[in-house]
């Protein structure tokens, strides 16, 4: 059983009633990419995808930006027989909140994506092939940030044509970039929406994140980040992958899904090697999708997402400072990895700004998870915003 089934189910009710977009991934690359810490990638590649159509002014575009799991495919499905459309498709499409009757909506995959083993997802990362040695990277490859991943977006709308965005849209570590984006580039983005997000990250939140990451490195295969020619840290990838999954969901859903235990169950008595059946639930789900993340790409993720400052500046406030895009902030009240408390700090330092940020808080049972699943109750607040004057 997997842990989303119930969100399948829904996302399937959500988007009966709609024609579903047929997409089709597209691959951008940049040659002497210089990351914010000042080191060079000799060829960027990564994915995208786009819903819509781009007018002849280029000004009705809307920027997606991914969450940490996840990746460009934001809506619509790439064949009909997917089980599945992309995670943000019961607000994106043909007259839904985001409007591709209206808006040429681009999605693209980020450096370091977590899943670099998924055949739809293109990324560049330490998986890829450093062209100094004809070998992966592995932790040779730079550090990357926020910043990095917003200004690969940056070139990539640049070699479109497209110089100013209606709105950029994101949530979790979307909507870290989708703040940067209006911090770093003022001038270029007229809306900011951020999802389930934050404008820094304070000290309990990189604690939380370094458990994602402790696992991987403590998997011996993991050999300081150079397996790529023996046996991967799959182990260890797996903890990491249930963490991740845990911390994400409130317990009221995950009390709901994972299998009631019996009291003193046998199994459990008999040894402590055993697994109870809410572990094996929640591991058992992380190791199926273990093969196709990359532990050094979780960890250079992990470490982009620890540096986050809006702005990347010498303060949130002077970050923030630069900010011209009207703003909606939409965390999820139940949210225990990005607490709402995150997003109020942005929204008070915009205030003392002179600034009018928007504020709403997304009811739901999931956690951090109803920035996904239950989006669609913010619907009509999102196209209202996004089609402000």
């Amino acid at each position: 059983m997997r842990i989303y089934w119930i969100a399948a189910v829904l996302l399937l009710s959500i988007n009966s009633a709609h024609a579903e977009l047929i997409v089709k991934k597209q691959a951008f690359t940049m040659a002497d990419y210089v990351t914010v810490g000042g080191e060079t990638i000799p060829e960027v590649t990564v994915g995208w995808e786009a819903y819509g159509e781009l007018n002849e002014a280029k000004d009705n575009v809307i920027l997606i930006t991914h969450f940490f799991s996840g990746n460009s495919h934001a809506a619509g499905k790439y064949a009909e027989t997917d089980p599945l459309p992309g995670y943000w498709d019961s607000i994106i499409g043909p007259g839904k909140a985001i409007d591709t009757n209206k808006y040429y909506v681009v999605s693209s995959d980020t450096l370091v994506n977590a899943f670099p083993g998924d055949p739809n997802v293109i990324t560049t990362g330490p998986k890829s092939i450093n062209p100094a040695t004809g070998k992966p990277y592995g932790i040779d490859f730079p550090v990357v940030t926020i910043r990095d991943f917003v200004n690969v977006q940056k070139a990539l709308l640049d070699s479109l044509g497209i110089e100013t965005l209606h709105a950029v849209v994101g949530a979790s570590m979307g909507s870290l970039q989708a703040i940067e984006w209006a911090a770093a580039y003022p001038d270029s983005v007229e809306r900011m929406v951020s999802v389930i997000g934050t404008g820094a990250m304070d000290a309990w939140t990189i604690m939380a994140l370094e458990h994602w990451a402790r696992p991987i490195k403590a998997d011996p295969n993991w050999n300081q980040g150079d397996y790529y020619s023996g046996e991967a840290p799959l182990t260890g990838v797996t903890s990491t992958l249930a963490m991740i999954t845990q911390q994400a969901m409130h317990p009221t859903i995950m009390n709901m899904q994972a299998p009631k235990q019996d009291v003193l169950p046998a199994a459990g008595l008999d040894s402590v090697m055993t697994d109870l059946p809410a572990v094996s639930y929640l591991f058992g789900a992380a190791a199926g999708r273990a093969p196709l993340a990359d532990a050094n790409h979780l960890l250079y993720l992990v470490r982009a997402n620890q540096l986050f400052v809006a702005g990347h500046d010498e303060s949130l406030a002077k970050g923030l400072s630069n900010i011209k895009a009207k703003t909606l902030f939409l965390p999820a009240t139940n949210d225990l990895l990005l607490q709402p408390y995150l997003a109020k700090q942005t929204v008070a330092i915009l205030e003392e700004q002179g600034k009018e940020p928007q504020y709403e808080e997304i009811q739901g049972i999931w956690g951090h998870l109803d920035g996904i699943f239950s989006i669609p109750t913010k619907a009509e607040t999102l196209k209202a915003f996004i089609e402000s004057e």
